[in-house]
Order: structure tokens, then C-alpha cells, then sequence
């Protein structure tokens, strides 16, 4: 029997990410130094331009500027969570790539919010195998996560994000003009990431937004810009260096609250945005934390308040739909998507986690119930 051929090969990625003001102001280089000479195809979140209609004249200004080589004037999309429930948007996508002749060395620039970029993303992933993509998230969800990691993905078979790659972006530009555009729900809705990588990361970054809460509620542009940036720097950093990128393992340690907040996103047919799933799902994650004695009640109860002195609302009545059964079908959803055991990072500190393969529906229940009761108390 002849032994197989066994070869180890790495390849090495470089994430670039740019926090700037105002990148499509023609002052900015960023954009123009990325892209160079090349074939470029703009693509924007249409509820981006609704929200901000002279975004379409400020790129076309400075790509006239620059000398910007654009296939087309930008290619106006569905954006939110629709353009992930099919493959509508990735297949136009597909069709402007393929129409505009843009290869492996041109560009596709996706300007929009976190489902945006991870439908664009997913066509330009597929397309020859993969074109250079920038993402320019435009949230506070997507700058301070989702836009600077390395997923993307449509939603299929019921399932969060069932089709997808994983596909480092040539660079992400997060801008922090964007938030500006945003109401007062889209602002809101980044800052339940931040206080979850803080929770799992960073204790003087969790106490900081606990100190500006309030100020954050208020819409204080440059608090909420600096807390949108740790975030995106925790995430990126845990991406690049904690081994493992493309979630070969069963583990996904930044996912804190995320398999309750996948499956509620499904069972609200999306009212609640991913943000407010988040919410409760990590609200659910922490009063588990603290009924298994991994933490202390204390602290759980600090994590609660910020979440709705952040104007986070902790419960559906989703919750209990079938006797709390629908919701705890995400327990299996959430292993089978990585597949082997399941695995959940639940905190036991600030800054300090463990795993558990195991959580009890009783005490999921219970978690729901008391969810509940503070929204009567």
C-alpha cells in the first residue's frame, strides 16, 4: 500500500484596515492609492443613498478627480437583511462582473451596511475564484464587526448565513462620515458587538462605555466613532493572531449570544434586526453564565443594565414560542454550522472566558422567563 503525499503549504494574507473621515472627499487618497489604475465596479447599499442621496455625486466628483477607472456609474443594490434571504443580489452582482470584464487585478468596492457586504462580498469571492474586494462598511454593526472580518455569506435553507466563503477583503475603509447618515436605531445597533468583545476582551473598554452610555444614547458622534473603532480593533485583532481565521475548529470565541440571536433573527422574520437579536442573546448567554456558577452575579447583573441603559429591549415574545423549543433549535443550528461538538464561550470575567459543550434547556428557560420579568417589573 503506497503512503499518501502529504504536503504543508501556508498562504499569508494582509488585513488592512483604515479608519478615516470624509474618504470620498477628494482630499482623501486612501480610496485612489488602493485601487491604483485599475478596473473598478462601485457597489451601494440603496438604503444608504436614500439616507444620504448625494453620495452618488461625491463619488463620481472624486473618482473624476483621481482618475478613478469606473466600469459604471456606482451599481445601486438592495441592501438589509433582504438582500441576504436569496441569491438576487449576488447573482446581479455576478452579472456586473461579468458584463464590466473585471478580473482578478480590477476592483469591487462594496459600500453599505453589514449584509450588503457579505452579499456583495460573497459574489466577488465566487467570481474567478475571487476579485479584490474593499469593503466600506457604513454602520456602526458593520465597522465595528461584521464589515471587518473575513465572512461573507447569504442566508439559505432557514439558516444564518448557510452559503458563504470565507475571503479576506484587499482592505476595509471604515469611515466614520457614514455614521452620521445613521437614525438613531442604526447607531444603536453596533454598540451590543462592543460591549460583547469588551465583556470577552477588554475590561477598561467595557467600563469606558459604561461611563458614556449615556452619551452614547445621546448620539455623541466622537464617542460612539471611538467605541466603534476598539471594537472593529479587538475583532480584527482576534481574526489575525488567535489562530484560527477561517473557523476550521468547533469553537467561534467572538460569537458570544450569537446562536440565540441567529435563530431570533429567523423566528421575528427579521423585525428584530441582528443587533437586537444580539442583545438578547447575549443577555440569555449571561444570565446562563451566571446560573452555572461561572459568573458572578454582580457582574451579570452590570452587563444587563448597560445593555438597556444602551436602549437595548431584552426580550421577545419569540422566546417562547413551542414552549421555548424553536429557540433552542439554534443550539443545533449553531454546532452544525462548524459541525464536530458544540461549543460556547461564556464569560466567567471581564476579559476572561471559558467553553462549555453543554447548556441545559431548563435553564435556557429560565434565562427567557427572567428576561421577561424585567420587562414588567
Amino acid at each position: 500500500m503506497h503512503e499518501p503525499l502529504e504536503l504543508d503549504f501556508s498562504v499569508k494574507y494582509k488585513h488592512r484596515i483604515y479608519f478615516t473621515d470624509g474618504a470620498f472627499n477628494v482630499a482623501n487618497p486612501i480610496v485612489s492609492q488602493l485601487v491604483g489604475g485599475n478596473k473598478v465596479l462601485v457597489t451601494v447599499d440603496v438604503g444608504l443613498i436614500t439616507a444620504r442621496p448625494a453620495l452618488l455625486t461625491e463619488i463620481g466628483a472624486y473618482a473624476l478627480a483621481h482618475k478613478l477607472s469606473l466600469t459604471r456609474p456606482p451599481f445601486i443594490l438592495m441592501g438589509g437583511e433582504a438582500c441576504k434571504s436569496d441569491d438576487k443580489v449576488v447573482q446581479q452582482v455576478l452579472s456586473a462582473i461579468e458584463a464590466d470584464k473585471i478580473c482578478r487585478h480590477s476592483y469591487v468596492v462594496a459600500i453599505g451596511g453589514g449584509a450588503f457586504l457579505d452579499a456583495v462580498g460573497f459574489a466577488a469571492a465566487i467570481a474567478h475564484r475571487g476579485v479584490r474586494l474593499i469593503r466600506m462598511p457604513t454602520t456602526t454593526l458593520s465597522q465595528a464587526d461584521a464589515g471587518v472580518g473575513v465572512k461573507n455569506g447569504i442566508n439559505a435553507f432557514g439558516k444564518k448565513n448557510f452559503t458563504g466563503t470565507f475571503a479576506p477583503p484587499v482592505a476595509v475603509v471604515n469611515d466614520t462620515d457614514f455614521l452620521s447618515s445613521l437614525d438613531v436605531r442604526g447607531r444603536r445597533d453596533g454598540l451590543v458587538e462592543a460591549v460583547k468583545v469588551a465583556v470577552l476582551k477588554d475590561v477598561g473598554f467595557f467600563e469606558k462605555i459604561e461611563k458614556q452610555a449615556a452619551q452614547l444614547v445621546g448620539g455623541n458622534q466622537e464617542i460612539l466613532s471611538d467605541v466603534v473603532r476598539r471594537s472593529a480593533e479587538l475583532h480584527a485583532v482576534h481574526i489575525a493572531t488567535a489562530g484560527d481565521p477561517f473557523e476550521l475548529g468547533s469553537a467561534r470565541p467572538l460569537d458570544l449570544g450569537h446562536w440565540a440571536a441567529h435563530k431570533l433573527e429567523v423566528l421575528t422574520a427579521h423585525r428584530l434586526s441582528h443587533g437586537e437579536a444580539v442583545a438578547i442573546g447575549l443577555a440569555l448567554d449571561i444570565i446562563c453564565a451566571r446560573e452555572m456558577g461561572l459568573l458572578p452575579p454582580a457582574l451579570a447583573v452590570r452587563i444587563l443594565n448597560l445593555l438597556e441603559a444602551l436602549g437595548f429591549n431584552l426580550y421577545v415574545p419569540e422566546l417562547h414560542l413551542a414552549g421555548g423549543n424553536l429557540l433552542l433549535n439554534g443550539l443545533e443550528e449553531f454546532r452544525e454550522h462548524l459541525g464536530g461538538q458544540l461549543t460556547l464561550v461564556l464569560p466567567k470575567a471581564l476579559g476572561e472566558s471559558t467553553q462549555v459543550h453543554v447548556l441545559d434547556a431548563v435553564l435556557v428557560q429560565r434565562a427567557a422567563d427572567e428576561l421577561k420579568a424585567r420587562v414588567v417589573r
